[in-house]
């Protein structure tokens, strides 16, 4: 209870590094800049890997009994032709689907059991808009609302992080050519019942299964969103028509374009996370593309491999250094096949390049062998490297 850690951001690399590390006995507190976590458009799938950390943590039966969708399979579908791309039951996982809920339900999950410790603390409506520093070394964030002190800072304050900019770490970009509309329609019970990608030449849309509504997400290339505005309204509500015919006459719950939210893709990653008192984990540490909606997934792995290290207290620069050597080749992996899809299959869809009366090579493959479909199930679901909680249950 000595060691404090102060974590920038309210996300889930934050707040599941807040709840193990206040578990193992530190004293942490966890800066959200927003009043709540009520942020909608933001990664709501929580993976199989993450259900497992849920579970040895003893909370994943709790979690389960809050309102969600299942999700055993993805498939895609190509102008009129249907394509199983992913199988959740295949692989060896104790929860074998993704499980679809609001983010900000998983958020307000960790909290509230983060809460059950003394040492911890979550400060709401409070930014981190500076680091401390003294002769060099980071000893504590300047907030909105005062300076704070503390023996290590993790920022985990997303892909435009403020404290991962302040300490000067160099970004690798790896590129992304494609950017991402978010928007939302309700789902009706006649709606089809998979979250699927549906494909028509030159468009893109991936429907995610709300519940009551499907969030939506309609790729467009890279900075074209001015291009798409100048074709007006009535064509992206047309085209949308195209890629989801059962939903055709929903188009005019799309009133203007206040409805549609821009996500600018990014695909990078810092050289070095860390920093004599401060970590970079999550986005702050690497942006993720939606590819295969793995952001999440990849940022509570980097909270559970940080917490396995920092929980004794030591927070050493090779401590800081074995959390990274821990994480890097799962995220160079996880990037080089986002990168991989985007430049191969999606870039030429959205071009116009395509065939539609010839799917993509590793289409046709998924949909004819079954067993393929476990790979991508397994990166999607599992990832590279999983891990396990190691930090002990110390505090009452």
């Amino acid at each position: 209870m000595q060691k404090r850690v102060l974590i920038a951001g309210g996300g889930p690399a934050g707040m599941m590094l807040g709840l193990l590390l206040a578990r193992a006995g530190l004293r942490v507190t966890v800066l959200e800049k927003h009043a709540d976590f009520l942020r909608d458009f933001r990664g709501d799938t929580i993976h199989p890997s993450t259900l497992q950390v849920l579970h040895e943590l003893g909370l994943a039966e709790a979690f389960l009994r809050l309102r969600h969708t299942k999700v055993a399979r993805l498939a895609a579908q190509y102008g009129d032709r249907q394509f199983a791309i992913a199988d959740f039951s295949g692989v060896r996982a104790r929860y074998p689907f993704i499980a679809m809920i609001p983010q900000w339900d998983f958020l307000d999950f960790l909290a509230r059991h983060a809460r059950e410790y003394r040492g911890f603390e979550l400060r709401m409506q409070t930014e981190g808009t500076g680091l401390l520093l003294d002769a060099g070394r980071v000893t504590g964030v300047q907030t909105s609302a005062g300076p704070l002190g503390a023996d290590l800072v993790v920022a985990a304050d997303g892909r435009h992080s403020t404290l991962r900019t302040a300490a000067g770490f160099e970004v690798l970009e790896l590129g992304a050519p494609i950017d991402v509309l978010w928007l939302r329609l309700s789902r009706w019970p006649a709606d089809p019942a998979q979250t699927m990608a549906r494909f028509v030449r030159g468009s893109l849309v991936v429907m995610l299964d709300r519940g009551d509504y499907w969030q939506c997400a309609f790729a467009i290339g890279k900075g074209a969103l001015g291009e798409v505005k100048a074709r007006g309204l009535d064509a992206f509500r047309a085209t949308l028509a195209q890629l989801m015919p059962f939903a055709a006459e929903r188009m005019a719950e799309i009133r203007d374009w206040d409805d549609v939210k821009l996500l600018t893709v990014q695909v990078n990653r810092l050289r070095t996370w860390y920093r004599d008192g401060l970590l970079c984990i999550g986005d702050a540490a690497h942006a993720m593309s939606p590819v295969g909606g793995v952001g999440i997934n990849l940022a509570i792995q980097d909270a559970v491999a940080a917490a396995n290290v920092l929980w004794k207290g030591d927070f050493s620069m090779p401590a800081l250094q074995a959390v990274q050597d821990r994480r890097e080749l799962p995220t160079r992996v996880t990037q080089r096949v986002q990168v991989l899809v985007q430049n191969r299959i999606l870039a030429p869809i959205l071009a116009g390049e395509a065939d539609a009366a010839r799917p993509p090579l590793a289409l046709r493959l998924l949909a004819r062998f079954s067993l393929l479909r476990r790979i991508p199930a397994r990166i999607v679901g599992v990832g590279v490297r999983p891990e396990h909680v190691g930090s002990p249950a110390v505090a009452a």
